[in-house]
């Protein structure tokens, strides 16, 4: 979960006592994040040139590309110029599926590429609040609190929202309201073999609906996937690990459009606890079954700093896991690179974001291969921008 970051308080509140705007604090706060980095403002022009770009289907002849004032450009004239040598440019990469923790956290995707992070659970509403907009930071999106059972481990955790555990349908509209009034980004409810009541999950769906609000499921089994499909959740995160998902239920996640969100690199990890029932290959095959239907797949990691969870994937890194493991249960490489860019920006409504193309965010990742032939080429970074901010990952 997210917990809020009594650091990045203390520079914020040493900078203002010193007469520092807030807007220069973040500024100042967001270079200090990166020492080891060399930076680059939002503001400068740059072209990128003999650059190859994936866009969204191909790797591109060299080119070039411009950054300027934080957006993708068109006009080179009077840019610094940055030879790229016939490196390839992926837009940023998106992570659909992570836990929040602090500043910290953002840099280490930062380092990484990823430069739009999804947050699936985090509370109070100021720790989420305190991670937005930061200046050359990844950019986020939370749920903040999610609904849960009675008796749920989330619902024992030092300080969770009583409102949030549910004992009934009638329960649901007053959550949905209280987290959106929060400003959560997407409402988020935690399916259980015991709990929350399909009623219960049916009534936070339309509620949030009601709202304008997706929802995401969580289900690690094949009776939670089918008490969210009956529900009409937006999205389903994570794949059963008891067994893979059958041809029928693979195939009303696409004819209901309803988008999985595997999170292959969790699902290994507790897998490889020794838990009796929990199989990867289930995991691995369900991915396959969804591929096969024609459902959408989005790369989420499910990394996370939780206190008592014996799985932690690491920020950053673990997403190019999760891209070599979804091309493992059958995607192809460049189906891959879209569930970690395109796609989650579509599948969330970041319209500005997911392709290298004129008036986008310019957050980007420039690697030292081609990813198409070879999926593990992301893990060459050699820069990234964010929001036009440039990051050069120290050696």
């Amino acid at each position: 979960m997210c917990v809020s970051d009594s650091n990045r308080r203390d520079f914020f509140r040493t900078a203002t006592a010193a007469g520092i705007t807030v807007a220069g604090a973040q500024a100042l706060g967001a270079g200090a994040a990166h020492a080891g980095e060399r930076t680059a403002a939002a503001g400068d022009r740059v072209a990128l040139t003999r650059v190859r770009v994936f866009d969204g289907n191909r790797i591109t002849a060299p080119r070039t590309v411009v950054v300027d004032n934080g957006r993708i450009g068109t006009v080179a004239l009077g840019a610094r110029r940055i030879d790229c040598q016939g490196a390839v440019l992926l837009p940023g990469l998106i992570d659909a599926h992570l836990h929040l923790r602090d500043v910290a956290t953002l840099r280490q995707l930062v380092a990484s590429g990823v430069t739009t992070a999804l947050d699936m659970a985090c509370f109070p509403p100021s720790a989420a609040d305190a991670l937005r907009g930061l200046p050359g930071l990844t950019d986020i999106r939370s749920a903040g609190t999610p609904a849960v059972a009675p008796g749920s481990p989330q619902s024992q955790l030092p300080g969770f929202p009583q409102d949030a555990v549910l004992t009934g349908p009638e329960q649901a509209h007053d959550f949905v309201r209280a987290r959106v009034a929060e400003g959560s980004d997407y409402i988020k409810v935690v399916i259980e073999e015991s709990g929350p009541a399909p009623e219960t999950v049916q009534a936070v769906t339309a509620a949030a609906r009601s709202l304008g609000k997706a929802v995401m499921a969580h289900a690690t089994s094949t009776a939670t996937v089918e008490r969210a499909l009956a529900a009409g959740v937006g999205m389903i995160h994570h794949v059963p690990l008891d067994r893979p998902l059958s041809p029928a239920l693979a195939e009303r996640y696409a004819a209901t459009l309803t988008v999985a969100v595997p999170t292959l690199t969790m699902m290994e990890g507790f897998a490889g606890l020794g838990i009796p029932g929990m199989d990867y290959a289930a995991a691995e095959g369900s991915v396959a079954a969804l591929r096969r239907a024609g459902a959408r797949v989005l790369a989420g990691t499910d990394a996370n700093l939780t206190p008592g969870i014996p799985v932690q994937p690491p920020f950053g890194h673990s997403m190019h896991h999760e891209l070599e493991l979804l091309v493992r249960a059958g995607l192809t490489a460049r189906e891959a690179l879209r569930a970690a860019t395109s796609l989650p920006a579509q599948s969330f409504g970041l319209r500005d974001r997911g392709a290298v193309r004129p008036g986008y965010r310019a957050d980007l990742l420039l690697v030292g291969g081609d990813p198409l032939a070879d999926i593990t080429a992301t893990r060459d970074v050699l820069r990234v921008w964010v929001g036009g901010i440039e990051h050069v990952p120290a050696a």
